[in-house]
């Protein structure tokens, strides 16, 4: 019989509401909040109606009601859906006229259709929790791959988070900085998967151009040439233009990654000066291939010497041809 038959595991629960299976453990034993029935008497196998009253009790604690309280209310928003005279859920502190808002879109984060992870992911971000939030990184980072994790997981739910402040009054802030610190730290802590280029190879530079203060795009970036073993540069954000030439034309990189987040920011003078470097010793030199990354490039073509990859994994792809083809970096640039 299949897993949606018996019902879910504590670890799969825990991974669809950003909790760990201790806390649900917890509730269950000091609150209630568990499964309705137990496979062999032993272990936990929850059912539809026991997941939806945890996801009450995740939104009610998250808004600031007691765990007892919360609990007392989920458990009677836990009934029988074909029951048609249970009476309605309600809210802590709500009209029992009206029922409970839905649960499961990440505590009221615009996600839209998203992975479960990500409902998880901002339901941890909400409540502030730092272990939940490294476990879940860690996981799907395991489970999916960096570039999957990326685009499928941290990016929605980053995004929903900056759309929640930008519509909330600088509410939210704090939530944003949480999971965008963590979300960092679970990148540069990717472990690589591939051996990499033999040798001594030039490295690929990240920056942002100046005035650009939008840095995770690029960590993910540098975490996925990192995990293929390629050699990298980051700079981080706002690179001034003397600073940014002048460690291209001493470190004579392979390519110089240029990030820009909005077309007021993209600094189409310095792509082109960092495109017709060269460096070398007489008679061998070279030039870095400009990749021009982020959405504040859109609306004009590349130049010579440039490429404009549209996502994480076309630019991964892109720069990990420099290593593979035509021998070394500086010639397939």
């Amino acid at each position: 019989m299949s897993d949606s038959a018996h019902g879910l595991t504590t670890g799969a629960v825990a991974r669809r509401l950003g909790v760990s299976p201790t806390t649900l453990r917890s509730w269950d034993r000091r609150y209630g909040i568990g499964p309705a029935a137990r496979e062999d008497g032993r272990h936990r196998r929850w059912a539809p109606a026991d997941v939806a009253a945890l996801e009450e009790m995740c939104r009610l604690t998250a808004s600031g009601v007691p765990p007892a309280e919360a609990a007392r209310t989920a458990r009677r928003a836990r009934v029988d859906p074909a029951d048609e005279t249970a009476p309605p859920p309600v809210a802590a502190g709500g009209d029992p006229r009206r029922p409970a808002r839905q649960p499961g879109s990440g505590n009221g984060l615009p996600l839209g259709d998203v992975r479960l992870e990500c409902r998880g992911l901002a339901r941890a971000a909400v409540r502030l929790d730092s272990p939940t939030l490294d476990a879940l990184l860690r996981e799907v980072v395991a489970e999916h791959g960096l570039v999957t994790a990326w685009e499928e997981v941290m990016a929605p739910t980053l995004h929903a988070v900056g759309r929640k402040w930008e519509s909330s009054g600088d509410r939210y802030v704090e939530v944003e900085h949480l999971l965008s610190w963590h979300v960092s730290t679970a990148l540069r802590q990717a472990p690589p998967v591939g051996p990499g280029p033999t040798g001594a190879p030039p490295p690929v530079l990240l920056a942002c151009v100046p005035g650009e203060q939008h840095t995770l795009p690029l960590e993910a970036l540098a975490a996925g040439l990192h995990e293929r073993g390629l050699p990298t540069r980051m700079f981080g954000a706002a690179v001034p233009a003397e600073a940014l030439d002048a460690a291209v034309r001493r470190m004579g990189p392979a390519a110089v990654v240029l990030w820009s987040q909005a077309r007021s920011t993209a600094h189409h003078a310095l792509a082109g000066q960092i495109a017709t470097s060269a460096f070398g010793v007489k008679g061998a030199r070279t030039r870095p291939l400009v990749v021009l990354a982020g959405p504040g490039w859109a609306g004009r073509a590349p130049a010579p010497g440039m490429a404009r990859p549209t996502g994480l994994r076309e630019a991964l792809g892109l720069l990990g041809r420099l290593y593979t083809e035509a021998g070394t970096p500086a010639e397939a640039g």
